[in-house]
């Protein structure tokens, strides 16, 4: 049997190549293995355009060819990407860690702005914080940039300038909350876009005023985005989420490129929530203060016949501690140290609330400290149950150079003077509240003229590390060596004391847990 042939049109040839019957053999098996073993066909060679018309086979083995070939560089190309991938998840892994050890705002914001710089290559940065309940002035960061550098960028015209631009957007209202079901919620919507100025120089819209800045501090392009957080920041109103702006700046015509900005947003989704963490504990430290500092005087009242001085130091859960100078009548003067137990602003609230009711008994009964702490000790036991005070109250006579004092809990204060440096003798006592039958122990002693009392807090025994009876004979030697021009003037007097004892950052340090207080009253 034979297979007919395929008609043909003229000019055309067969789309599929015919190949003639063979007939049987005696030995069908090895015939089919000689046939398969054969070699299909010749490799593929350039031809004539009319001859590679003529041979189809050409083209069917070029096009199997290929896709081994393809299938090659795309595993190549997958294999690039995928390294790619895991360089970029490296370097995003390395920057985030870098970021989680910083622990201030400002460590934060310098950390954010060098990372930044880093992913889109550019040399410099600066940060624009908004302020608090968008009242106050804007709180600007730099990355390669001076004060006076900053203070150039902020004359720049706020419809020029990217990063206001970007806070204006952010301190835009949102619309009205609408009722219809699977509506946006205003706080879930995206940030304002980047801003993008490639070439400054050569940009013609921009303001005059932007250009003559870039000019003068040498950078020619900048991008700038939205520093927000997914989480409302508390306090902030309508724009809840947006806080900031970052700009980065290029000494040359440049943007950058998408990968670099995909980069970018990857990394500030993670330093968004990071520095708004740190911008609200900041502001909550920044309103604590703020409320210390109303609840303790103001400035020291001026009282005939005595130089007062003193240095208060809070840390960052304290507040408890307090100090007071209040003038008497028949020109005598109270003076008073104490703390309540705990921290947090339910200590300070309760710090304000015992202090504000000490000085009430200082005025009626000044004379007698014993009946003011013992008042002030009914009063913290029916208003402030299951809380503790430390107090200590001296009446100071200038007149009469006497001191009448009574402590509860407190450290014993110090005399200073020409020919000694010795502490009161007092009795131990137990804080306020901590005993059913309670009196404060007193003492009575008699000051010379040009000595000094120091009183003090045992926050600045704490903070040395050491124990109380080392660090008070530290205390102590810190206060007998100091000079003789040093011990006529209360100022310098507490400030050789504190520096003495507390060496280094230990006096200022607004991280430690404990509060400092020290006050100085000289005849």
């Amino acid at each position: 049997m034979s297979t007919e042939p395929v008609p043909k049109a003229a000019g055309t040839q067969a789309a599929v190549p015919t190949r003639k019957h063979n007939p049987p053999t005696a030995e069908p098996g090895r015939a089919a293995a000689a046939e398969d073993a054969a070699p299909l066909a010749e490799p593929p060679r350039e031809l004539p355009g009319e001859q590679r018309r003529s041979e189809p086979w050409t083209s069917l083995l070029t096009a199997a060819f290929r896709p081994a070939r393809s299938a090659a560089d795309r595993l190549t190309a997958v294999q690039d990407q995928l390294a790619g991938w895991l360089a970029d998840l490296s370097l995003l892994n390395e920057l985030t860690a870098r970021l989680a050890r910083t622990s201030t705002l400002d460590d934060a914001l310098h950390e954010t702005l060098r990372a930044g710089a880093s992913l889109v290559g550019a040399q410099r940065a600066f940060a624009v914080l908004a302020p608090q309940e968008r009242a106050g002035p804007e709180r600007t960061f730099g990355l390669g940039l001076g004060r006076s550098d900053i203070g150039e960028l902020q004359t720049v015209p706020r419809t020029s300038a990217a990063c206001a631009r970007l806070l204006d957007a952010a301190e835009t209202p949102p619309p009205p909350a609408s009722s219809e079901p699977g509506a946006q919620d205003p706080a879930d919507e995206e940030p304002p876009p980047a801003i993008v100025h490639a070439d400054i120089p050569g940009d013609t819209g921009l303001d005059p005023r932007h250009r003559q800045v870039a000019a003068r501090l040498g950078y020619a392009a900048s991008y700038a985005v939205p520093l927000a957080s997914r989480t409302p920041v508390p306090h902030e109103g309508p724009s809840a989420g947006r806080y900031g702006a970052a700009v980065w700046l290029y000494d040359e015509p440049s943007r950058p490129s998408s990968r670099q900005r995909r980069l970018l947003e990857l990394y500030l989704h993670h330093a968004g929530e990071h520095t708004a963490r740190h911008l609200e504990r900041s502001r909550a430290l920044e309103q604590a203060a703020a409320l210390r500092a109303e609840l303790l005087p103001g400035r020291l009242p001026r009282v005939p016949g005595v130089a007062l001085a003193v240095r208060h130091r809070t840390g960052p859960r304290g507040g408890g501690d307090w100090y007071d100078v209040l003038p008497l009548p028949e020109g005598a003067v109270g003076l008073s140290v104490g703390g309540v137990a705990g921290g947090g602003p339910e200590a300070v609230a309760a710090m304000g609330r015992l202090r504000a009711s000490l000085r009430a008994y200082a005025v009626m009964e000044g004379e007698d400290p014993v009946a003011v702490l013992s008042d002030l000790e009914l009063l913290l036991r029916l208003t402030e149950r299951g809380r503790s005070a430390t107090a200590l109250f001296v009446h100071l006579d200038p007149g009469r150079r006497r001191v009448l004092m009574a402590g509860a809990g407190q450290c014993p204060p110090i005399v200073v003077g020409e020919g000694r440096t010795e502490a009161v003798e007092t009795r131990v006592s137990a804080p306020l509240g901590m005993l059913a039958c309670w009196e404060p122990p007193s003492a009575e002693l008699s000051l010379r003229q040009g000595e000094t009392l120091l009183l003090y807090s045992d926050g600045l025994l704490h903070r040395t590390g050491q124990s109380l009876d080392r660090a008070f004979a530290r205390l102590h030697s810190a206060a007998d060596c100091a000079p003789r021009s040093v011990r006529r003037d209360p100022e310098r007097l507490v400030e050789h004391v504190l520096r003495t004892v507390l060496p280094g950052a230990l006096a200022d340090s607004a991280d430690h847990p404990e509060d400092v207080v020290l006050l100085a009253a000289r005849l």
